[in-house]
């Protein structure tokens, strides 16, 4: 068989083209029509990509410091736990609840579909910083719930439990973020420059000049600190304070905010009942994590604990509590197999963070990515020449 090369084919089109003057040709687009194709190519291109590669996203609080600052800008991977299927498809492209600069909804939920997850090159691990849609929010779809960015410490099937703040696994010492941070009262007689806590990176985000402030305390006169170990250290050997005090809950002493006392925050009134009863922020469970295929038999001690899971994140039909007994189609739920793995985060600022401490249980299909670069670093406090933290510019995320 004959073949031509590209050069023979060319000039065989001129010739034919040459024949047949009348034959119809293509007309060139216009200007608009030229840009509209452009800008919808790079929509389209920029929605695959940060559906199923990359997602840029800013820290806005402080429930991450030291790891994370506020004015941190990161990518987060799809690619390590894998992509989801979109479950709600009628959204503006490149938003996520509301138009760009509005409070107007950039979606419908008029089509609600089953979402899948598509393979990654991990599972979530423990210690990874992961980005999720929070579970508790119902306002919205669960693929377009508020972004949380927290620390996974446990994972599905591991027993937690925390001890005098520190985090326990299966009855392991958990590691400790090196970055990680507790609140402090710094007792004093005299005012603190701001230099000092500048120096220190502790910042206030209540603050008007973003650095803590002196109150009237219990203690006296003092500042209220979020700090690592080591700058608490290090205001214990300075001069001008006059002590260190450890803001730390007791073990026995309830917390009425925290999971499972408060089964909905933050909507429920919390109730003290159960074992839970003795909870706290820095002396909580042992917690078991469900896992995808377990069953459990439910006992009025358990059901506070899965009641969310069972009525909500795992979509069962028929369900609802009567007089504190779960039912389906009337009937009183014994026991329950959980249809997918449920997660457990914190946040690195152990005391100024809204986590699974307090509303539970993050289900698998709620995890976004994980974060793993930062690319950009702002402080919002800083003047103009020193507003870019440059030292954190293209720092891996650990």
């Amino acid at each position: 068989m004959a073949v031509q090369s590209w050069e023979e084919r060319l000039a065989a089109a001129n010739a034919t083209a040459q024949k047949n003057p009348d034959a119809p040709t293509k007309k060139p687009k216009g200007f608009f029509r030229e840009w509209g194709d452009a800008i919808l190519f790079a929509v389209v291109a920029a929605t695959l990509i940060r559906w199923a590669t990359f997602e840029a996203y800013t820290i806005p609080t402080p429930s991450m410091e030291h790891s994370l600052l506020v004015g941190d800008y990161l990518f987060v991977s799809k690619l390590h736990y894998g992509p989801r299927t979109p479950q709600t498809p009628l959204q503006v492209p490149l938003t996520h609840q509301t138009l760009w600069g509005t409070s107007l909804k950039s979606y419908s939920d008029a089509i609600q579909l089953p979402s899948y997850r598509l393979p990654g090159f991990s599972e979530v691990q423990r210690n990874d910083v992961v980005v999720f849609n929070v579970p508790f929010e119902n306002q919205h779809p669960a693929d377009l719930r508020t972004n949380y960015i927290k620390r996974c410490v446990a994972v599905a099937g591991d027993v937690l439990e925390i001890k005098d703040m520190q985090v326990y696994v299966n009855g392991k010492p958990a590691v400790n973020p090196a970055q990680s941070q507790n609140r402090y009262f710094l007792q004093v007689n005299e005012p603190v420059r701001d230099k000092v806590f500048q120096e220190q990176g502790i910042s206030d985000f209540n603050s008007p000049n973003g650095v803590p402030q002196a109150q009237m305390t219990q203690m006296g006169p003092a500042y209220v600190v979020d700090a690592t170990p080591k700058t608490a250290e290090y205001f214990k050997q300075q001069s001008f304070i006059k002590g260190v005090v450890l803001d730390k809950a007791p073990a026995g002493q309830g917390e009425a905010e925290v999971f499972p006392n408060n089964p909905d925050y933050p909507q429920s009134t919390p109730t003290l009942t159960g074992p839970s009863k003795n909870w706290n922020k820095d002396n909580y469970g042992p917690l078991q994590l469900p896992k995808e295929g377990q069953t459990v038999q439910l006992t009025p001690e358990n059901t506070p604990i899965y009641q969310k899971i069972i009525m909500r994140y795992e979509h069962n039909e028929g369900v609802s509590m009567q007089n504190g007994v779960l039912t389906q189609n009337g009937k009183p739920l014994t026991s329950y197999t959980f249809k997918q793995n449920y997660y457990f985060m914190m946040g690195d600022n152990r005391h100024d963070s809204l986590d699974s401490r307090y509303w539970g249980f993050v289900p698998e299909d709620h995890i976004v990515g994980k974060a793993v670069l930062i690319w950009m670093s702002v402080d919002p406090y800083a003047d103009f020449f020193h507003k870019i933290r440059w030292s954190r510019l293209f720092n891996f995320i650990h």
